[in-house]
């Protein structure tokens, strides 16, 4: 039990901490091309936390896996550059035991991701949808960003306010070019500008104190109109527009679905925690090192393993999402990984020495004394 305990905390420190800074990375991207939606007015600078906060359960579907997997390999191959596998081996842990000690762990990860992948992820995607769509139904009032030109009304419209005050939710000296309905320029000045809504009626941008003026100048049609007050009638914004989104959608409600989109997705999330328990298969037996090649020495060959299972589960869900394989296909790709997995376990000899036989793929600076000897 001791022994288990402390193998416990080696392998969940590595994948906390190689989780947090992956999805410190993650995170830090996604931060960025929200801030720039926000600075084009597309979003509203008070929901970029809020929006990355709920993204964040999707990126942990997928972080944790691959933070497991490398956690295995850091911690346990510590243990061994340490030889500190050498005592547990002579205290009688037997490599088939080193794999039920690290399947605990994947077990707890195993159960974070089912909650994730079939709960929190979809209800994350729904929230984060549900506010974009209400930013995208804003009125182009909302959408205004002092200072700042911006092309509004499917490109028809360009409107100019320099200041915006915080207290009333007034613009000042606002600037609007569109066409009339002749297809003349059309321009309005006004210094002060709010949002007005009239039963019965709707919304409306009341511009007050301003000039209109209309057709081009030079010609016979030309006039200039000053006004005291002048209404806009603003788009409703429909707040309460659905998500249909598949990623969006219940666990429950894809488990009726008939679609192949929906099905796709539905076995996609039961294959997350899976995918925990066969990495931590696969990750055991690559973690074995000798201490002359090195801590990192089975590292790349590691991910690249991972990332070819990742990459076909991810095109075999596609294919599945466009008619082309059912979903016994994805649960053959897990099947094909256990194999390998079993391989790696039962056959960790045979692999070693074929590891050991292969000088192309060490590193130039562990070559053993007796070849440099020879040099």
């Amino acid at each position: 039990m001791i022994i288990f305990r402390y193998l416990s905390r080696e392998v969940l420190l590595s994948t906390t901490a190689v989780t947090a800074v992956l999805l410190l990375i993650i995170t830090s991207a996604r931060l960025i091309k929200y801030l720039a939606d926000a600075a084009t007015g597309k979003l509203d600078a008070d929901f970029v936390l809020l929006v990355l906060a709920y993204r964040i359960p999707g990126f942990l579907e997928l972080l944790l896996p691959l933070g497991l997997f490398l956690g295995i390999l850091l911690g346990f191959g510590r243990l061994y550059l340490e030889s500190e596998m050498v005592v547990l081996r002579a205290c009688g842990v037997s490599h088939k035991r080193l794999v039920l000690f690290a399947l605990g762990p994947a077990l707890f990860v195993s159960v974070l991701v089912a909650v994730i992948s079939l709960w929190a992820a979809p209800w994350g995607v729904g929230q984060a949808k549900q506010i974009f769509a209400q930013q995208e139904a804003r009125s182009e009032l909302e959408l205004l960003t002092p200072g700042r030109f911006q092309s509004q009304g499917k490109g028809n419209q360009v409107t100019y306010a320099q200041h915006l005050n915080t207290e009333d939710g007034t613009l000042e000296q606002v600037f609007i070019a569109q066409q009339n309905d002749k297809g003349q320029p059309l321009l309005l000045f006004a210094n002060v500008a709010q949002q007005r809504i009239i039963e019965e009626q709707g919304r409306f941008l009341v511009l007050e104190d301003g000039f209109r003026f209309d057709g081009t100048p030079g010609r016979a049609d030309y006039s200039a109109t000053r006004f005291g007050e002048y209404g806009v009638r603003l788009p409703e914004a429909d707040a309460g527009l659905t998500i249909n989104e598949i990623e969006a959608k219940p666990t429950l409600l894809l488990w009726h679905g008939e679609s192949t989109r929906e099905q796709a997705q539905l076995h996609w999330r039961l294959s997350l925690p899976v995918l925990v328990f066969i990495v931590t298969l696969i990750a055991v037996p690559l973690s074995r090192t000798n201490p002359r090649q090195g801590r990192y020495a089975k590292l790349i060959p590691s991910i690249v393993i991972y990332l070819l299972y990742v990459t076909l589960l991810t095109a075999t869900r596609s294919a599945i999402e466009d008619g082309g394989t059912g979903p016994w296909a994805l649960w053959m790709v897990h099947l094909f990984f256990l194999a390998l997995a079993a391989n790696l376990i039962f056959a960790d000899r045979f692999w070693e020495s074929v590891w050991n036989k292969l000088p192309a793929l060490r590193l130039p600076w562990k070559r053993k004394p007796e070849q440099e000897g020879s040099a």
